[in-house]
C-alpha cells in the first residue's frame, strides 16, 4: 500500500527499476525505481502469490492473477518471479512483482479539482509570459464549468503565488 501511495504522488514515469526478491526465514523484497519526470503515467506496482501443485503451476497462477489486475494499456518495465518450498508441508509458492507505467486516465476538464485547474492554468500562464490577455475568460470558464469570477481568481491566485516565489 505505501508503494502505491509513493508511485502515484510522483509526477512522471517509471524509466528503470531493479527488483531484488529473496527468500530465507522471511522473504525480503527491494524495490529501487528510476523516475523520468518528462512525461506522466499511472505508475504502479502488483505483488502476488499463489501456491500450485508444482513450481511451474505456482508461477503460473501467480502471474495469471498479476494479468488481471495489470491496468489496460500498461506497459511492464520490470519484473520479478521467485518460489518456496515451506519446509513443513513441502507446499511450493510463487511470489510476482511487476512495476508498470500506464497511460494516465483522461477525464473531462469539468472534473478537474480546483487544484489541477489551476496547475493547468499555470502552465499555460507560463507558455505566454504570466499574461492574462491571451485568455478568453468566459471560454475557459465554461471549458471548466465554473463561473468566470473563479477564473479571474485562480489567475490572482496564480500571480499572487508567481510574485512571492522566487
Amino acid at each position: 500500500m505505501k508503494s502505491r501511495t509513493l508511485l502515484s504522488s510522483r509526477y512522471g514515469t517509471i524509466k528503470s527499476s531493479k527488483i531484488r526478491l529473496t527468500f530465507g526465514a522471511f522473504m525480503n523484497l527491494t524495490v529501487t525505481v528510476l523516475i523520468d519526470q518528462s512525461t506522466d503515467a499511472v505508475k504502479g506496482l502488483l505483488a502476488e502469490y499463489h501456491h500450485g501443485k508444482s513450481r511451474e503451476d505456482a508461477i503460473q497462477k501467480a502471474l495469471e492473477k498479476i494479468n488481471l489486475k495489470l491496468p489496460s494499456g500498461a506497459k511492464v518495465v520490470d519484473f520479478e518471479v521467485g518460489t518456496y518450498t515451506t519446509p513443513v508441508t513441502r507446499r511450493t509458492y510463487a511470489v510476482g512483482i511487476v512495476l508498470y507505467n500506464a497511460p494516465p486516465q483522461v477525464k473531462s476538464l469539468e472534473d478537474y479539482t480546483i487544484k489541477e485547474r489551476r496547475k493547468l492554468l499555470s502552465d499555460v500562464l507560463r507558455k505566454f509570459n504570466y499574461n492574462p490577455r491571451v485568455l478568453n475568460i468566459s471560454e475557459v470558464a465554461r471549458t471548466f464549468g465554473v463561473s468566470r469570477d473563479s477564473i479571474y481568481y485562480d489567475i490572482e491566485q496564480i500571480l499572487k503565488e508567481k510574485r512571492t516565489t522566487p
